[in-house]
């Protein structure tokens, strides 16, 4: 009974050691997959069977067998790609991803994302990445709402949006001339100071001229005056403005509010009617944010947010995760934010294949957000790398076949001493 038992140990270390082999073949046949985790094999030792001697009752085992297959989520190491919807995580995180018609939720380490015919964000097996949208109403803001596809919709033209705001920041020279108060013309160049022009858009997205005209009236207060023309139309009138820009002794625009900071002077206008088929009328609201110091009078800056109609010219993904839409009229649409998962126990997770995991009740607590110091950092045009380590695991592919080629010499030894046995006869 003893010398059959040690036979059935051996063959129990076999099975053992052959199923520590495959979990090694695994890792070395996916050193080069993207995200993928590297396994490892635990023994245990069977059940003990009791052996009564004159020094008492004692215990001998009765074989070895595999206890568990651990999944290992060490950080891998980042490649640098060229493309833009290339994605890793540093971190615990998962991307969250979902195939259409199932409503499984699949997560994967493994951030190799492309556009697909429909626009959606997809990985190379076709499923979807999810992601926060954003309020197209507010294109800062990402709506209150659970995750869900990511997909740029808009691959075609974005309509035009007609400008409503504009700001010129200005300083104006203090050592300019005063021109006594009067109209300003804008082909006599004694009548103003100094002027700038900005780009401004109807609602077709045609691109207009509105060239701004300053005329310091009083050098005592430091009073300006100023006028504008639409598309340097100089048979109308210049139209001139209600209000007038004051500076104090520093050189800055008065305080109107209390808070301490110089106040912009806004007045709201009326452009020309158009006669492009363009929306009237167009008004918009143009701001002053000026000063005035012993300096050249120059536009320090000009915003204003009206634009042409735009082709799509890039997707990419940023820093933060966010899905940004680029387009010709240099307009940038925030599209979505990639969602993180991370699990209380990473360890329960089940294989799905394609680099996937799904989260069984094993994974414990879900904690899906969006990217940060909890859920993981996020690096574009960056893909990770298997974590496998090649010098580990043919170390371990020396040990295991090692302990295979004792095992089986348990068993030839003990066929030889049953082979003993049975000659006793003789």
């Amino acid at each position: 009974m003893g010398i059959q038992s040690a036979m059935f140990s051996g063959v129990s270390g076999l099975n053992t050691n052959s199923q520590a082999m495959s979990v090694i073949g695994n890792n070395l046949a996916n050193t080069n997959t993207l995200g993928f985790k590297g396994s490892r094999s635990v023994f245990s030792d069977l059940l003990s069977s009791n052996v009564f001697g004159s020094g008492g009752t004692s215990q001998v085992g009765r074989g070895v067998g595999l206890s568990i297959v651990d999944s290992i989520f060490s950080q891998g190491t980042f490649e640098t790609t060229s493309s833009d919807t290339d994605v890793a995580i540093e971190g615990e995180g998962f991307f969250v991803l979902k195939e259409e018609g199932n409503d499984t939720t699949f997560y994967s380490r493994a951030g190799a994302f492309r556009f697909d015919d429909q626009g959606y964000l997809v990985n190379p097996e076709g499923f979807r990445v999810q992601g926060k949208i954003f309020d197209p109403m507010n294109n800062d803001e990402l709506l209150p709402a659970d995750p869900t596809d990511i997909q740029v919709a808009n691959v075609g033209l974005i309509e035009a949006n007609a400008t409503s705001e504009l700001t010129f920041t200005t300083n104006l020279d203090e050592n300019s001339t005063v021109i006594a108060a009067g109209a300003i013309d804008p082909t006599d160049r004694t009548t103003y100071n100094y002027s700038a022009s900005s780009q401004i858009y109807d609602s077709l997205g045609e691109s207009h001229l509105i060239t701004v005209y300053w005329q310091l009236t009083n050098d005592a207060t430091n009073t300006w005056n100023m006028g504008y023309t639409v598309d340097n139309d100089n048979t109308l009138p210049i139209a001139t403005f209600a209000s007038s820009l004051t500076f104090d002794s520093n050189g800055n625009q008065a305080d109107t509010t209390g808070d301490g900071i110089p106040d912009p002077v806004t007045q709201t206008i009326t452009l020309p009617v158009w006669t492009n088929g363009a929306a009237n009328p167009q008004t918009i609201d143009l701001s002053f944010d000026c000063t005035q110091y012993d300096s050249e009078s120059i536009v320090i800056g000009q915003d204003q947010n009206g634009y042409s109609a735009g082709e799509l010219t890039n997707v990419a993904i940023n820093a933060d995760g966010v899905v940004v839409a680029s387009y010709s009229n240099g307009r940038q649409i925030n599209i979505s934010q990639l969602v993180l998962a991370k699990f209380q126990n990473p360890g329960g997770l089940s294989l799905a294949g394609s680099n996937r995991y799904i989260a069984p009740a094993a994974a414990g607590t879900i904690r899906v957000g969006l990217p940060g110091p909890e859920l993981g950092k996020l690096f574009t045009n960056s893909l990770e790398q298997s974590n496998v380590d090649m010098g580990q695991e043919f170390v371990k592919m020396i040990t295991t076949q090692r302990g295979f080629q004792a095992n089986s010499k348990i068993i030839t030894t003990v066929d030889e001493m049953l082979s003993e046995l049975i000659n006793l006869k003789r």
